[in-house]
Formats: C-alpha cells, sequence, structure tokens
C-alpha cells in the first residue's frame, strides 16, 4: 500500500476544514445596515475608520472624490417574504357556508450608505437613503 505524500494530505485536510468553516449568513451582515444604526454609531469628526469597519463590515466600494477624500459606499438589499391566510365560517342546522382567503406579499428593502473619510480616517460626512418597494 502507498503512502499518500505530505503536500497531498496538508491541502486534503485544508480544503476538508474549510469546508467546515461557517461564513456569515447575508442575512446577518444585512441586519446591522439599518437607519437606525447608521444615527446611532457614525459621528462626523468622532468615528473613526476602523469603528465603521467594526460595525458595518467591508464596504462594497472604496473610491476617492474630487478633493482626495476616502469615499467608502455599502449598500445592501433584503427581501421579505410573507404568506397570510384567513378563513371564516358559519353553521347552522341544515345550512353551512365557509369563506377562506390567502396571499402572499413580497417587498423588498434596498439600504445604501457613504461615508467621506479625512486625512486622518475620521468620517467627515456620511448619507444615507432607504428604499422600500
Amino acid at each position: 500500500m502507498k503512502m499518500i505524500s505530505s503536500p497531498l494530505l496538508f491541502f486534503a485536510t485544508l480544503i476538508f476544514l474549510s469546508a467546515c468553516a461557517s461564513p456569515e449568513p447575508v442575512s446577518d451582515r444585512n441586519r446591522d445596515l439599518t437607519q437606525g444604526n447608521v444615527q446611532m454609531n457614525l459621528r462626523v469628526g468622532e468615528t473613526a475608520k476602523s469603528d465603521v469597519l467594526e460595525t458595518f463590515g467591508a464596504p462594497n466600494v472604496t473610491t476617492r472624490d474630487g478633493d482626495g477624500r476616502e469615499v467608502w459606499t455599502y449598500q445592501r438589499q433584503a427581501r421579505v417574504q410573507q404568506s397570510s391566510s384567513r378563513s371564516s365560517g358559519w353553521t347552522v342546522i341544515f345550512a353551512g357556508g365557509s369563506a377562506s382567503a390567502s396571499g402572499f406579499e413580497s417587498t423588498s428593502r434596498m439600504m445604501t450608505l457613504i461615508i467621506y473619510f479625512d486625512e486622518n480616517d475620521q468620517v467627515v460626512d456620511f448619507r444615507s437613503r432607504e428604499s422600500n418597494f
């Protein structure tokens, strides 16, 4: 019987362990980016870039504006689906009736957050917008 070489065993173990790791679900990352959380955690001239990373995670896009300031953009989307049913009925000894209704509702929410940083990595301005459709 032939022995498996060490590099092959190492890579097989690495692949196995990476498959066992549980990344943070998208819904958990989206949960932190809300209008209320933005208002509670961002303060112009006080909030550092590291605090933003800790609170909201990595941005979707990083750029620089015309003044050379670093700009981070976050955009998260969530879809909420809900079903409902309603029924009612009445009966009299020889007559009866019933009615039922069911429905399905789906809504989407889009949250966009744009943060401007100064040369000291402090928040100098931010804008946020939430849309429901």
